[in-house]
């Protein structure tokens, strides 16, 4: 129990001996002096304040703060020398006038270090390596003392001796495991019994004075199991704290006792590595250090009959002794992992000043972000949907944001952002709005579109206002006839966090007769499960199939598989992301109902959009004309 606690606990003790042996020293001095008994207890009083003088530069120099390990271990060393010191004295006192009966100074003495024993137990419990020999310093020289005394209250003395020393061991052992449970119970996660938060900056904060004052180095991994939340969800929170358990077992087994491992709470754990004497070798030591958790993390667990698979975002930060302090090293641990997260999860991320940069950048664009609806910097833009004969027929509703310092911001960067901060609720109501007022205003002008597409992020669907929000917005903006054309897209990872939820909300939204489309269909997980359960209308193949159209044909293959799952669920098809004639002579050999890309257009801004709208009106009008005028000079002819 070598901790914080331990140590200013260990440091108020040698106060209180200081204390108790200069005053009962010099009780004890005196009372020889008046008797005229023993003129050596001057000396030894000397000696009881030399050791006191010494203990006390020892209290002073303490500061758990600002001594690094190797420090602390020589000062706990000299405080175990200065214990035995002082409790020695007192059994050297014992040993020289323990046969002075004048006065009864005898009986004196014998008290004096019964009491003295009673102290050590009563302030050294905290510590096995200090009471148990003191104790038996100061008891067996009593325990010979009787024995000698060759009479019968001397051997009864004696058993009683012996007994009294039984007790206090047994006194101060069940003291010593008190505390110990207490400090176990303060610096223990009580679930998998790894060192929890608390002890962790303890040990940091001290493992950085280390490494300032040693020059040398160390590393830091923050673990965070990806999609743990899944896990609970699906196979309920006992599973999940088994698994919790179980990786800490493979963690303890794989680290040995030469980490520092500890859980910091839900499914986040820090390992901390052992001191290394150079940069590079700290830092090639990380990388495969860190590599071989990934793995062993990654291999099948078994738990109550279900087999589970998980993977790991790790965030390494190296340590030197310029770090300021523990919050600081576990904040840069922590921006390395989230880069994990948000670059797809399961990797390994150092932490580095570029980190450090983008962060700011990221906090700067935040504080933007905020401002962003109020300064009139978001716009939305319409990407036209076209049929087979190249006629558009319906719009997929992107959000742009221009910023006078940031410039054109990119919406992979906002968006995700919005979703982070919370900012997404109020910028999809802001979205949702502008949306049913343009389908709104285009059908008054007659620029009537068979749908109207509009993304929709897991926050603002599973928001408590978002049904209400919809609801309103309907009764506004739209009749049944344009609350039909509305297309809600999701994404089949948003699926992921919360699919009972996110089903329930979409039942009662289809019920308006707004229809849902599943984006980027493909790339998620259990494809065929959502197309199961999920009440969607509509699938969106992803860019990246079509991307190599004509060029692989594992993605003509894949893309015959999609449009068949798409004729079994009866759903409509939209391919994303075309831009050549080829991609699209080829879609339409599958019979998809709608194409979108840069080859038919770019996003448009709105009235761009009306324009395009009005040209295709007026082209199908001269079309018509002439159609009619071929027809009738074949009747007249």
């Amino acid at each position: 129990m070598k901790e914080q606690k331990f140590y200013y606990f260990l440091q108020k003790q040698i106060l209180l001996l200081i204390v108790w042996s200069l005053f009962t020293g010099l009780g004890y001095t005196i009372l020889c002096y008046v008797f005229d008994i023993a003129p050596f207890t001057l000396v030894w009083f000397s000696a009881i304040v030399l050791v006191s003088a010494w203990g006390w530069e020892l209290y002073r120099q303490f500061s758990y703060v600002s001594i690094h390990k190797n420090k602390l271990s020589k000062w706990y060393k000299q405080v175990q020398l200065f214990i035995y010191s002082i409790f020695g004295l007192w059994t050297l006192l014992f040993l020289l006038f323990s046969d002075i009966t004048e006065h009864n100074l005898n009986q004196v003495t014998v008290l004096i270090q019964v009491i003295a024993a009673i102290i050590a137990a009563t302030f050294l419990f905290s510590d096995k390596k200090l009471f148990i020999p003191v104790l038996l310093i100061l008891i067996y020289p009593l325990i010979v003392y009787f024995v000698n005394l060759n009479e019968t209250k001397g051997y009864f003395l004696a058993i009683f001796t012996i007994g009294f020393l039984g007790f206090l061991l047994y006194a101060s052992n069940n003291g010593y495991k008190l505390i110990q449970q207490i400090f176990n119970q303060a610096q223990r996660d009580p679930l998998t019994g790894l060192y929890n938060r608390r002890h962790l900056m303890e040990h940091l904060d001290q493992l950085l004075k280390t490494l300032k004052e040693t020059k040398r180095f160390s590393f830091i991994l923050l673990l965070d199991l990806d999609h743990f939340k899944n896990i609970n969800d699906t196979l309920g929170h006992d599973v999940g704290d088994k698994l919790l358990c179980e990786i800490s077992n493979r963690l303890s087994e794989f680290c040995g006792d030469s980490r520092h491992i500890s859980r910091l709470g839900g499914d986040e754990f820090m390992i901390t590595s052992y001191v290394y004497e150079s940069y590079d070798e700290c830092i090639k030591s990380a990388d495969i250090f860190s590599d071989n958790i990934g793995r062993i993390l990654k291999e099948t667990y078994v738990i109550d009959f279900n087999h589970i698979h998980i993977s790991v975002s790790i965030g390494v930060k190296l340590l030197d002794g310029t770090a300021l302090n523990s919050i600081e090293v576990i904040k840069e641990a922590d921006i390395a992992m989230y880069e994990v997260k948000s670059s797809g999860r399961d990797g390994v991320v150092n932490f580095n000043n570029a980190l450090t940069s983008k962060i700011g950048n990221t906090l700067e664009m935040e504080r933007k972000l905020y401002f962003a609806l109020e300064y009139n910097e978001i716009e939305l833009y319409y990407q036209p949907q076209v049929n087979k004969d190249g006629v558009t027929v319906g719009c997929e509703v992107l959000v742009r944001w221009y910023n006078p310092d940031l410039g054109m911001v990119s919406p992979l960067e906002f968006i995700n952002l919005a979703e982070k901060t919370g900012i997404i609720i109020e910028l999809g109501n802001y979205i949702l709005e502008e949306s049913f007022k343009t389908l709104q205003s285009w059908e008054k002008k007659e620029q009537s579109l068979e749908q109207f597409s509009i993304n929709i992020s897991v926050k603002q669907l599973l928001h408590e206002s978002f049904i209400k929000r919809i609801e309103y917005l309907s009764n506004k903006y739209l009749n049944h006839k344009s609350q039909n054309k509305i297309i809600f897209e999701i994404t089949e990872k948003m699926l992921v966090e919360d699919m009972d939820n996110i089903v329930s909300v979409m039942k009662k939204i289809k019920k308006l007769g707004i229809k849902f489309s599943l984006d980027d269909f493909g790339t998620g997980y259990s494809s065929l499960n959502y197309l199961r359960e999920i009440p969607i209308d509509e699938l969106k193949i992803d860019r990246s199939f079509v991307d190599s159209l004509g060029e692989k044909e594992s993605d003509e293959m894949m893309l015959k598989t999609i449009f068949t799952l798409a004729d079994i669920f009866n759903l409509r098809i939209v391919a994303e992301g075309i831009e050549t004639e080829t991609q699209y002579e080829i879609l339409k050999t599958y019979e998809c109902n709608l194409f979108q890309g840069y080859y038919f257009d770019k996003p448009l801004k709105k009235d761009d959009f009306e324009i395009k709208l009005f040209k295709q009106k007026v082209q199908k009008v001269n079309s018509e004309m002439n159609r009619k005028k071929i027809f009738n000079r074949e009747n007249i002819g």
